[in-house]
C-alpha cells in the first residue's frame, strides 16, 4: 500500500513539474554539465532570468500583458 501511494505521489509531482516547466532548470544542468563541463552553470536566478530574457526578445511569443 505504502508503495502504490509513494508512486502515485511521485507520478503527481513529476506530472506538476512538467506541466509548469518546472523541470527546466535541472534538465538545463544536466545538458550543460554533460556537454560543456568546464563551463559555469548559472544559478537558478539566472537561469530563469536568461530565459525571460529571451522569450521576451522573440516575436513569435507575441503580446505579453504580465
Amino acid at each position: 500500500m505504502r508503495s502504490a501511494l509513494h508512486r502515485a505521489v511521485s507520478g503527481l509531482r513529476w506530472y506538476v513539474r512538467e506541466l509548469t516547466d518546472e523541470s527546466a532548470y535541472d534538465r538545463y544542468v544536466a545538458h550543460v554539465r554533460e556537454h560543456r563541463p568546464e563551463a559555469d552553470v548559472p544559478s537558478r536566478r539566472e537561469f530563469e532570468r536568461m530565459r525571460t530574457d529571451r522569450q521576451e526578445e522573440d516575436p513569435r511569443q507575441g503580446f505579453r500583458c504580465c
